[in-house]
């Protein structure tokens, strides 16, 4: 199986990525770059505070970055990096299924 800390790291992602106002958050920062909490707010269907909270749960899992940013507005961008853990915990868990499934193919074959 994958190793603890790869597998904590992406509980962590897929945590995050479960609920969909954060990966309304997440897209948005992909598609618009960096942003603010009120920037956020202007383009989606949530309030302001509804984004600073979601924001602080995507930084927690590693998934945005807070930068400083004019005026001591703080700027959200996005971190690939636990995205690419959690795709290596995938895939990890993929080639460990792939050998019993082939196994399991053959018998019933």
């Amino acid at each position: 199986m994958a190793d603890p800390d790869l597998e904590a790291v992406a509980q962590e992602v897929f945590t995050a990525l479960a609920d969909p106002s954060r990966r309304s958050i997440l897209a948005a920062l992909a598609t618009g770059g960096p942003a603010t909490a009120t920037d956020l707010a202007a383009r989606l269907p949530i309030t302001r505070q509804a984004v600073a909270k979601h924001l602080g749960l995507l930084a927690e899992a590693g998934l945005v970055v807070a930068e400083p940013g004019e005026r001591r507005r703080v700027r959200f961008r996005l971190d690939s990096a636990p995205m690419k853990v959690a795709q290596q915990f995938l895939a990890a868990l993929a080639r460990d299924w792939d050998g019993p499934l082939a196994a399991l193919r053959r018998e019933l074959e």
